[in-house]
């Protein structure tokens, strides 16, 4: 019979304690004087430069990302996605010394341009997303070719080409090596595999060591992945690009066995869910016909703006007078841009959180607002002059519920009628308002989106807008030669001011668009509705130029000038804003003609405008303005979120306070928790199809019910 051991506790006592303490000190200091006399450390440095500097390269790159990107002290300082960064450059530089010197060197150069070009694309993707790449975007590269000048000329920065100094030293330093006779050096096999043991070890320490270092939340939003630049803040662009491939393959693997628990979260939200209640404008618009423009990147901030006593939009100027204008309003798009608008606007869902729900997750079941129209006798449909795959719109908008889509072969396009990426908006509508004539002879009520084109970056086509000068004709600038007055430069030459030239041509083309409709009396019991359908993704720079800008010395102000405008990220996020406006020629002086200054996002659209048009989805996230009015809350792809109080960036964890009221942690912290849930709610609508599953579950229970 085996007998148990009994645990001794043995106690030690202060002499023995003594002697320990000196032992391992004797022990320190002689290794330490080792280390010294048979300079260990230079021997290490000798042997191992090629993987020293492939490692000290990534470092460089990687923390090089996050300083162009994130502008915060946070950031600046943090250690944790160094310390990240080296533990994964060291576990993937371990395996090189598993092949011989001659074939080592190009192991450390393809990793090296692996984990350069991780960094380059990341830094050319933030500049216009604000945000970082996710491989889930791979299935969208098609659609690259068609609107490259926009990377090249509004994305790519010389800042962008820095990166590819790292790979050219590894590539310098592996030649040196090279002509000093390093790849004709023999390793014994043994001896490589104790190499990369005892590196591989190193770095899983140092990995282990960055993940004690980690707290509960950390943790958690890394396992969510929505918050890219919260992760890349606190675990490195490296850990970062690896989670997202698990992220990307993650609801591949959730719509095989994720499905039961995220059909009772979907279950449990809209469970308690109140129908949306009936107000003042409950069908005001049911039977009506509606046109729908969707402005390309037509921003808030272009209205009411004047140079030279000219105004950039007065077509949007006086809509905005004459209708019912939502001036704090904003599009909640992701990475597919203007496919997400279309989206979110159709459903009242957010974007997908991995890829983009029209070309992602085109096959899934929608309930969107052309199709509830089309259930009550309308004819839908949509008008485009681009190519009718791009964004996968082809297949997506009959999904949405549209009878037919007019895209670029149905429209005349030629060179002369082509500015940026295709046709211009002039003849668009000018094509269009004969289609519109023939579906009017249909003599059913229609509902027609049309989407723009032109105002589309890089806003390069300056020659082709027309006249329209930015400058500042009587700014108090004079010829040094002549003493004669000159125009103060302004926006001139910048991309924003390039931008106004562009919506000055877009707003242009809508008014005489406005006048076609009514000359032709298309705009008989019709509602036109306009949304912008994300901001222009312009340089922060160039803001700051727009507001601080001195005519009389063309210098830009200092914050110690008198009439300086502190113009720093949160107003740029904040300046994103998009106009919303309800317009019909006679609402001009009634209850209808008003501004809403309440905030409200683009999924709130489909429950406003469906109560005025007499219909309405329980599965919408959004709600009706009319309803939630001060209430409301409109939350962005990335966790951030803002209401009439404040704005709230989730990758900070710090808020832009509005009214410059108190603000509680508990308010903070109720916002934060309905922001996640909405977000996971509708990602797993998307990815489960849930709307379809719950439709053949209704449609069970009512057979059931029947027998």
């Amino acid at each position: 019979m085996l007998k148990k051991k009994k645990k001794i506790n043995k106690k030690l006592n202060v002499k023995e304690i003594k002697y320990y303490i000196k032992k391992s000190k004797d022990k320190t200091i002689n290794f330490l004087k080792r280390v010294k006399k048979d300079h260990l450390i230079r021997k290490y440095i000798k042997e191992n430069i090629l993987f020293i500097t492939f490692v000290l390269v990534g470092v460089i790159n990687s923390t090089m990302l996050r300083f162009f990107t994130m502008h915060t002290w946070e950031n600046y300082l943090a250690f944790k996605p160094i310390l990240a960064d080296i533990s994964i450059l060291i576990i993937v530089g371990s395996f090189g010394y598993l092949f011989k010197p001659k074939n080592r060197f190009i192991y450390y150069v393809v990793f090296s341009i692996f984990f350069t070009a991780i960094c380059m694309i990341n830094s050319i993707y933030y500049t216009f997303y604000t945000s970082f790449a996710s491989v889930s975007m791979l299935s969208l590269t098609q659609y690259i070719g068609e609107v490259g000048d926009a990377v090249t000329e509004n994305v790519f920065e010389m800042k962008d080409m820095l990166y590819v100094i790292g790979p050219i030293i590894v590539i310098l330093v592996g030649l040196r090596l090279k002509r000093k006779g390093y790849h004709k050096k023999i390793e014994i096999k043994k001896e490589r595999k104790k190499k990369a043991l005892y590196t591989l070890i190193c770095g899983c320490v140092l990995a282990v060591i960055f993940t004690i270092t980690l707290s509960s939340l950390e943790i958690g939003r890394f396992a969510k992945q929505w918050n890219r630049e919260y992760i890349v803040m606190r675990f490195g662009i490296y850990i970062y690009q690896f989670n997202d491939v698990v992220a990307s393959l993650q609801p591949k693997i959730n719509s095989m066995f994720g499905y039961d628990n995220a059909m009772k979260t979907f279950k449990e939200y809209f469970k308690d869910k109140e129908p949306e209640a009936t107000n003042e404008y409950t069908n005001i618009f049911e039977g009506k016909n509606v046109i729908v423009i969707h402005g390309e990147s037509i921003q808030k901030n272009a209205l009411g703006v004047k140079f030279n006593d000219q105004e950039v939009t007065p077509t949007l100027n006086r809509l905005s007078s004459e209708g019912m204008y939502f001036s704090n309003f904003y599009s909640q798009v992701s990475v597919g841009t203007s496919s997400d608008t279309e989206f979110t606007y159709n459903t009242s869902l957010m974007p997908a959180q991995n890829g983009t729900a029209f070309v992602s997750y085109f096959d899934r079941k929608y309930y969107a607002t052309p199709q509830f129209l089309k259930d009550k006798g309308y004819y839908t449909f949509s008008m485009h002059g681009n190519n009718a795959d791009f964004w996968n719109r082809r297949v997506m908008h009959e999904n949405l519920g549209y009878d037919k889509f007019y895209s670029k072969e149905t429209y005349k396009v030629s060179k002369d009628n082509t500015i940026g990426l295709g046709i211009s908006d002039k003849s668009f509508f000018e094509q269009s308002i004969e289609k519109l004539k023939k579906i009017k002879e249909k003599g059913k009520p229609f509902y027609g989106l049309l989407i723009t084109l032109t105002n589309h970056t890089p806003f390069s086509d300056v020659e082709k807008y027309g006249e329209f000068d930015v400058d500042i004709k009587n700014g108090g600038l004079t010829d040094e030669k002549t003493g004669e007055a000159i125009p103060s430069p302004y926006m001139e030459g910048t991309k924003l001011g390039n931008y106004f030239k562009s919506v000055h041509y877009a707003d242009e083309a809508l008014g005489e668009f406005i006048q076609a409709l009514q000359d032709n009396g298309l705009m008989d019991n019709t509602v036109f509705i306009l949304y912008g359908d994300h901001d222009g993704r312009l340089p922060k720079k160039d803001y700051n130029r727009f507001y601080n800008y001195d005519a009389a010395t063309d210098t830009i102000k200092t914050e110690e000038d008198e009439g300086y405008v502190l113009f720093d990220e949160y107003q740029y996020e904040l300046n994103r804003k998009v106009p919303f406006i309800i317009w019909t020629p006679d609402m001009k002086g009634t209850k209808l003609n008003k501004e809403i200054t309440d905030v409200m996002g683009m999924y709130d659209v489909m429950p406003t405008l469906g109560n005025m048009l007499g219909f309405s989805n329980k599965y919408a996230l959004g709600h009706d303005i009319f309803n939630i009015k001060d209430n409301n809350i409109v939350v962005f792809p990335n966790g951030n979120w803002v209401t009439n109080s404040l704005y709230y960036n989730s990758q900070k964890g710090e808020y832009f306070n509005l009214k410059e009221e108190a603000v509680s942690e508990d308010y903070i912290e109720k916002n934060n928790k309905y922001a996640e849930k909405l977000l996971n709610v509708s990602d797993d609508i998307i990815v489960f199809d849930l709307l379809k599953k719950q439709k053949e579950q209704d449609e069970k229970e009512f057979s059931k019910e029947g027998e």
